[in-house]
C-alpha cells in the first residue's frame, strides 16, 4: 500500500498548496466568494461537475448499482437533469443578477423582507450537506489507513476547512478542477473498464444477474419521481449550485458550461451503476450496498491505480464538502448575521474587512460541521431532511419569482413558512425517509404562494423595474466593481 499512500498524501498536500495560492488571489469580497465572476467555460464546467458529483454520487451511486443494477443510475441521473435544466433555462438570468446568495435574489425580486427567513432555511440545508459530505471521509480513510471514525472525520474535514478558509472560492475552484480531473481518470477511465473486465464483461454480468438488474425502471417509478422532486428541483435552487453560477465570466459561459457539466453527470451516473452491477457479480453477498465501491477498489485494482481511484472518491467528497461549506458560511454571514445586525452586504470600500468576516465564518462553520459530523450517525436521514426543507420551503418562491410577475413578498414568506413547517410536520408523522413530506409540503407551499400573492397588493412597480433591469444585465457593474481583470489568473479565462 506504500504507493497508494504516497498518491493520497501528495494529493492532500496539493489541496493545501492550492489553498495557500488562492489566499494570495482572494483580496476582495467578489474574489473570495465568487472567484471574481471570471471563470471561463472549461474551468466553469469542471468545477460545476465537481461540486454536484460528491460522495453520494460516487460511493452512493455505485451502491445503488449494486442493489438495483443499471436503474441505480437514476439518482445521479436526476442530478444531471437538474443541472441541465438550471443551465439551459435559468443560469443566464441568474448570472446577470450579480448577487452572492439566493436570499439576495429573493430580496431583489420581492423588495426585501424575504431574505432572513429564506436564509435560515438555506443555511440549514447547506450545513447538513456539508455535514453529510464530511461524514463520508470516515469511509474513505478507513479503507486507506484503518483510522478510527472520529480521527478520519477530523483529518478530512480539517484539510477542507483549511484550504477553503485560506482562499475562499479561488482555492475551492482550483481544487475542484483538480478533483474533476482525478474523478474522470479514476472512475471513468480506470475503474469502469477494469470492473467490467473483472466481472467477465456484459454478457457474463447478464448471465449472472436477474433480468431486472438491466431494466431501465427497475428501481421503481415512485422512487424515480421522488428523485426528480428532490434532486432535479434541488439543483435549481441550492445556494451551493447558485454560488458556482455566480462565478461564470458571462451568462453564455453559465449556460453552455453548465450544459457540458450536466451532460458529464449523465455519463457519470451510468458509469457508477455499471460499476455497482459489476461489483454485484464479483461480491454477491456484501453486508451493505455502500461497501461495494470500497470493496471493488481494494480487492480488484493494482497498487497505484488503487490509490488514484481512492483519491477520486476523496476528491468527490471534498468538492461537495468545500462547496457546501462556503455556501453555508456565505449565507450565515451575508443573509443572517449581517441582516440581524442591521448591516448591508455591499460597499466596495469595506471589501477587505468583508473578506476577513467571510473567512472567519468559513472557519466557524467548518468547525461546527466537523463537530456535528462526529456526533451524527445517520447520513441518509440528515441529507433527506436537508433536501426536504430546501425543496418544500424554497422551490416555489424562487421559481415563482423567476417565472410569475404577480408573486409578492407576502406570498413568498407564506410559501417558505407553510412549506417548511408542513415538511417538518409530515416527516414527524410519516417518517423522515417517507416520500409524502416532500410531495405534500411542496403542494402546500405552492397553494400558500398563489393564494397569498393574489390576496395582497402586487409588488411595487419600481421594484419590478429594478428586477427586470438586473435580469437584463443593466446596472450590475457596481455590484462587482471590486473584481478587476488584473487580479485574475490567466488559467481562469480558459
Amino acid at each position: 500500500m506504500a504507493v497508494d499512500y504516497t498518491v493520497i498524501v501528495l494529493y492532500l498536500a496539493g489541496m493545501l498548496a492550492m489553498g495557500w495560492w488562492g489566499m494570495r488571489r482572494a483580496k476582495s469580497k467578489s474574489e473570495f466568494l465568487v472567484a471574481g465572476r471570471r471563470l471561463g467555460p472549461w474551468m466553469y464546467s469542471g468545477t460545476m461537475a465537481a461540486i454536484v458529483l460528491g460522495g453520494a454520487s460516487t460511493i452512493g451511486g455505485v451502491g445503488l448499482g449494486y442493489k438495483y443494477g443499471l436503474s441505480g443510475a437514476w439518482m445521479v441521473f436526476t442530478i444531471g437533469l437538474g443541472l441541465l435544466a438550471l443551465s439551459v433555462f435559468f443560469s443566464a438570468r441568474i448570472a446577470r443578477l450579480k448577487v452572492y446568495t439566493v436570499s439576495e435574489m429573493l430580496d431583489l425580486r420581492y423588495g426585501g423582507k424575504a431574505g432572513v427567513i429564506s436564509g435560515v432555511v438555506m443555511w440549514a440545508y447547506t450545513l447538513m450537506l456539508a455535514v453529510t459530505s464530511t461524514i463520508a471521509y470516515a469511509t474513505i480513510f478507513d479503507v486507506l489507513f484503518d483510522l478510527p471514525r472520529t480521527v478520519a472525520i477530523v483529518l478530512g474535514g480539517a484539510i477542507v476547512v483549511a484550504y477553503s478558509t485560506l482562499g475562499g472560492m479561488w482555492s475551492i475552484t482550483l481544487t475542484d478542477m483538480v478533483q474533476f480531473v482525478v474523478k474522470t481518470i479514476g472512475v471513468l477511465i480506470l475503474l469502469l473498464p477494469i470492473a467490467v473486465i473483472k466481472a467477465g464483461g456484459f454478457a457474463e454480468m447478464k448471465a449472472q444477474l436477474p433480468t431486472e438488474y438491466f431494466a431501465p425502471l427497475g428501481i421503481g417509478g415512485e422512487t424515480i419521481f421522488t428523485y426528480v422532486l428532490i434532486y432535479t428541483f434541488g439543483m435549481l435552487i441550492g445556494q451551493d449550485i447558485w454560488q458556482r453560477v455566480f462565478t461564470a465570466r458571462t451568462d453564455k459561459v453559465a449556460k453552455w458550461g453548465g450544459t457540458v457539466a450536466g451532460t458529464y453527470c449523465l455519463v457519470y451516473a451510468l458509469a457508477g451503476a455499471v460499476i455497482g452491477t459489476a461489483a454485484k457479480v464479483l461480491y454477491p453477498n456484501l453486508p451493505s450496498a455502500d461497501d461495494a465501491f470500497a470493496t471493488i477498489v481494494k480487492d480488484e485494482l493494482p497498487m497505484g491505480v488503487r490509490g488514484l481511484v481512492l483519491a477520486a472518491a476523496l476528491a468527490a467528497v471534498m468538492s461537495t464538502s468545500s462547496g457546501a461549506l462556503i455556501a453555508c458560511a456565505t449565507v450565515a454571514n451575508n443573509d443572517i448575521w449581517s441582516k440581524l445586525r442591521g448591516l448591508t452586504t455591499g460597499g466596495g470600500g469595506e471589501d477587505h474587512d468583508e473578506v476577513k468576516g467571510n473567512r472567519l465564518f468559513i472557519l466557524l462553520m467548518g468547525i461546527a460541521t466537523i463537530c456535528i459530523a462526529i456526533a451524527l450517525n445517520d447520513v441518509v436521514q440528515a441529507l433527506t431532511v436537508a433536501y426536504n426543507l430546501l425543496v418544500g420551503g424554497l422551490l416555489v418562491p424562487i421559481l415563482g419569482g423567476l417565472l410569475w410577475r404577480r408573486g409578492t413578498v407576502q406570498g413568498a414568506l407564506a410559501a417558505v413558512t407553510v412549506g417548511g413547517l408542513s415538511v417538518i410536520g409530515l416527516m414527524w408523522a410519516y417518517g423522515i425517509l417517507a416520500n409524502e413530506p416532500v410531495y405534500y409540503g411542496l403542494l402546500a407551499s405552492l397553494a400558500a404562494y398563489v393564494i397569498v400573492s393574489l390576496a395582497t397588493r402586487p409588488t411595487d412597480a419600481a421594484v419590478l423595474a429594478n428586477w427586470r433591469a438586473r435580469l437584463a444585465g443593466q446596472d450590475a457593474a457596481d455590484a462587482d466593481a471590486d473584481a478587476t481583470p488584473e487580479t485574475v489568473p490567466a488559467a481562469a479565462t480558459g
